[in-house]
């Protein structure tokens, strides 16, 4: 388990870009945290990090995201997902087995299918206004 302190969201994008760096195809982060907790902002440096050229939004109304670039990028909303149909339906197994990275925010509401998938879990903890307490878990680390 790795814990990080940033505090600003330019913190909080680059040290998502420096994950990005060791991400293989296919892999998965499973996102927890609050609203306002720096989830998007994390994924904005993901995507920087992986060369996608894509502005980076929320996906909360659109489900899913797709960043195009020489390593895709699906940034996935979860929050009204809830059953492997539903997860189908949405073409997330679509999206890991054509090699995009995958980020689910709000993976809780999917935390049994996702572990299935060997997910990095990543927390993210509002401490203050411009704070944030990240705690990165690898599976077997």
């Amino acid at each position: 388990m790795e814990e990080y302190i940033t505090h600003s969201r330019d913190e909080t994008v680059t040290l998502g870009r420096c994950l990005a760096a060791k991400l293989a195809p296919g892999s998965l982060i499973a996102f927890t945290g609050g609203l306002g907790a720096g989830k998007t902002a994390f994924c904005q440096g993901i995507a920087e990090g992986l060369g996608c050229t894509d502005p980076v939004s929320s996906p909360t109304f659109a489900i899913v995201n797709y960043y195009r670039g020489p390593r895709p990028f699906a940034h996935f909303d979860l929050y009204r997902i809830h059953t492997e149909a539903d997860l189908s339906a949405a073409g997330f197994y679509d999206y890991l087995d054509m090699g995009a990275v995958v980020a689910a925010e709000w993976s809780e509401n999917c935390a049994d299918l996702l572990a299935l998938e060997n997910p990095i879990y990543i927390n993210i903890d509002r401490l203050d206004e411009t704070t944030r307490k990240i705690t990165i878990t690898r599976p077997g680390a």
